[in-house]
């Protein structure tokens, strides 16, 4: 690459894309579709795959079938236009010192003025006999590059990078464009790492890491390339995970060292009324998280922690705790969920709780008449209401708390880290100066590294332990005509007074996707195999009212099997419930299908989970299915899940908060996050507020990077 005369302190990394040569406004649109606005997005926007186009062959010896490169002369070019189909075909005819070969373009007339005869031509792609005679081969719609002494090769006879593309925006174009960005501006890419880390763990220098990544050098392995193991993938890693951890450490030592918390007096009675309550005890996995929790919500800073456990743990019964000290100490407290469900779910399990030690809680539901919804938010406002329980109504501007103490999110995967901060804004007191405590819960298990990333602002707390008494859930899949099996098995639990869900993935027919339907199948049970059983229907479109009657009679055991959306994949306990099918399974997600399984074995009593699935399945579907019949651990299924969807996916980080990571990859770079997360912090402990000298790359990247994807994180 030539040598830019663009200064590393002045390097333009948010210029717009369009004044990139060779883009201009109508591309700048398309690469918008790419998500590439700046001339950073188009350095980092990496190949996703590579093509080794270095062997070249002659014509004389070309393979039938296989995907091969020639060069030669072009001794014939021609536009036909076929009647039949109104197709416009442009055919070359290439030929070198061994044999004639004839290379079809269709529907890209332009060609024709492209290519002219004696032009010398590489062209790529699989060979194939002619159309008309056996004796000829032919290419149909190669890659091609003309081949000019004093042009370099971007698209032949090299290790060729491959890009996504848009309509109208093909790889070929952005690699041309990317070549030209390269030559401009590639030897002055300023370093964002600090030279002490390039040092120590001997990286390639950034300029070289991006160069190399979008051209390789001549012999560099195509297996480590298609992997991302390169040493310049690791350099590019590192530099993206340093960053995020960077963000999420500055943003932790902020809570810890700037912000004013609540220092409660955990000594309380209402803890050791409600323990006096509950029909069984804590296990040593919650006692111990307990008092992580209250040695967080005694001290002066604000309580960020992550409980994380699997599905029946027991993660409510201690977040119910947490809320008793707050109460207890004269402050309100708020539990965010994901759905109306789970929040009403919460308040019918909470309701005898609170009863009995004279405590109050409301659930603020989207549904409320006008004059009910005023009343409720009156209440909360003069304090009247201890625990309020709610989805994202909970964030709504017209919510005002008196005093908001504790601030518990259930299933934390299924919010933003923003949305989160502003419930936490409600109980900021200007006067007091105080923010509340924060504890989120999550049932996805994942490995405690990735978790310090994805929830890199919270300190961690595991329970790793299921309450005693529990018998592991059988997990059974049946095909088509097995269905009539499966009902046999559920009508089998059902003599013996037990109940079962039957989940499927919409609510009513539609013609689009051929899935069973709620409502469809609850009507063909009521009718068919179980005309003698009492069908209960839940789904999100019913009233509040009407999903409160549901759940309530088949608590009480007035309903047998309760057809349902996957509105109850969280929060449901009922012990009575023994049997879980789920219609097209293989149309759910790994993490989905097991949060579903866990709504029964919650007694002493054998459950079971039937996976109904149709026969058309992708490979993905068919690695769930059998992951969830090979185990019950759920940090085993994620680590499975996490293989088979990918961890952005996996995590969601549009979801989170997090800025998107473009190179790293979660899994594949475990060890390099452990290492980048390790230096971050030690980064931000030697230099709180960034403003060093030796930190000023790191804040400039650092404000872009996360630049509107958490608005809190106020850098200076």
């Amino acid at each position: 690459m030539s040598l830019s005369a663009v200064s590393n302190q002045n390097f333009p990394w948010d210029l717009s894309v369009q004044y990139i040569k060779k883009v201009g406004p109508a591309r700048a649109i398309l690469f918008g579709k790419l998500n590439i606005q700046t001339l950073e997005d188009l350095l980092y926007f990496l190949p996703f795959r590579y093509e080794d186009r270095t062997e070249i062959k002659k014509i004389g010896s070309l393979v039938q079938g296989e995907e091969q490169t020639v060069y030669g002369e072009i001794i014939s070019i021609s536009l036909i236009q076929t009647a039949r189909k109104n197709m416009q075909i442009v055919e070359a005819l290439i030929r070198d010192d061994t044999g004639v070969l004839l290379a079809k373009w269709f529907n890209q007339p332009y060609l024709q003025k492209t290519f002219k005869k004696g032009d010398d031509i590489m062209v790529s792609g699989k060979v194939r006999t002619g159309f008309y005679s056996r004796s000829h081969l032919e290419m149909e719609s190669p890659q091609y590059e003309r081949i000019d002494a004093d042009e370099p090769q971007l698209h032949m006879g090299r290790i060729v990078p491959v890009y996504h593309e848009t309509k109208g925006l093909t790889s070929r174009q952005i690699r041309s464009i990317i070549w030209m960005l390269l030559n401009q501006y590639g030897s002055a890419i300023p370093e964002i790492l600090p030279a002490s880390l390039i040092e120590k763990y001997q990286f390639l220098p950034l300029s070289k890491a991006i160069c190399e990544l979008h051209f390789p050098e001549k012999g560099a392995s195509l297996p480590l390339l298609n992997t991302g193991k390169t040493l310049m993938h690791q350099r590019l890693a590192f530099d993206e995970l340093f960053l995020l951890e960077i963000g999420l450490g500055f943003r932790k030592n902020q809570v810890e060292t700037k912000e004013k918390g609540i220092a409660f007096n955990t000594a309380s009675s209402l803890v050791t009324r409600f323990l006096g309550h509950l029909p069984f005890q804590l296990t040593s996995a919650q006692t111990r998280v307990f008092s992580e929790i209250t040695k967080d919500m005694a001290a002066e800073f604000p309580m960020h922690r992550l409980i994380q456990g699997d599905v029946g743990s027991g993660k409510t019964i201690v977040a119910m705790m947490a809320i008793l000290i707050a109460i207890e100490n004269g402050f309100q407290a708020a539990l965010m969920v994901p759905t109306e469900i789970l929040a009403e779910q919460h308040t019918l399990n909470l309701a005898p709780y609170f009863e009995a030690l004279g405590l109050s809680l409301l659930l603020l539901a989207s549904d409320m008449k006008k004059k009910e919804k005023e009343i409720a938010l009156t209440r909360i406002a003069a304090g009247e209401v201890d625990l309020v329980i709610g989805t994202h109504a909970l964030i709504q501007e017209t919510v005002a708390f008196k005093k908001l103490g504790l601030v518990v999110v259930d299933e934390q995967h299924k919010f933003g880290v923003l949305q989160r901060a502003r419930l936490s804004d409600k109980g900021c007191n200007p006067r007091e100066g105080h923010r509340p405590d924060i504890l989120v819960m999550t049932a996805t298990p994942i490995p405690r590294t990735l978790a310090l990333t994805v929830y890199g602002d919270l300190n961690l707390s595991v329970i790793d332990r299921l309450p005693p008494g529990r018998t592991p859930i059988q997990t059974r899949l049946f095909y088509g005509k097995g269905r009539a099996q499966a009902y046999q098995l559920l009508e089998e639990e059902l003599r013996r007074g037990r109940q079962g869900y039957l989940v499927c993935p919409l609510i009513e027919k539609s013609e689009a996707l051929d899935l069973k339907a709620a409502q469809t199948i609850a009507a063909s049970l009521t009718t068919g195999f179980f005309s003698h059983r009492r069908i209960g229907l839940l789904h999100g479109r019913l009233k509040r009212e009407e999903k409160e009657a549901v759940m309530r009679a088949f608590r009480e055991g007035q309903i047998d099997i309760l057809v349902t959306t996957t509105v109850i994949e969280v929060g449901i306990d009922l012990p009575n419930a023994t049997v879980m099918m789920i219609e097209h399974a293989e149309r759910f997600g790994l993490a989905q299908l097991h949060q579903l399984r866990g709504r029964v074995g919650r007694g002493a009593e054998r459950s079971y989970c039937f996976l109904i699935a149709e026969f058309a399945q992708s490979q993905e579907a068919r690695a769930r299915l059998q992951v969830m019949q090979q185990s019950t651990d759920g940090f085993k299924i994620a680590e499975e899940d996490l293989k088979i969807r990918g961890p952005g996916e996996f995590f969601g980080t549009k979801q989170s908060g997090l800025p998107e990571l473009k190179v790293a990859n979660l899994l594949r770079d475990a060890m390099l996050l452990e290492s980048a997360r390790t230096e971050a912090f030690c980064w931000v402990t030697a230099d709180p507020r960034l403003d060093q000298p030796k930190s000023v790359s790191l804040r400039a990247a650092l404000e872009r990077k996360w630049k509107g994807k958490i608005e809190w994180l106020a850098v200076g």
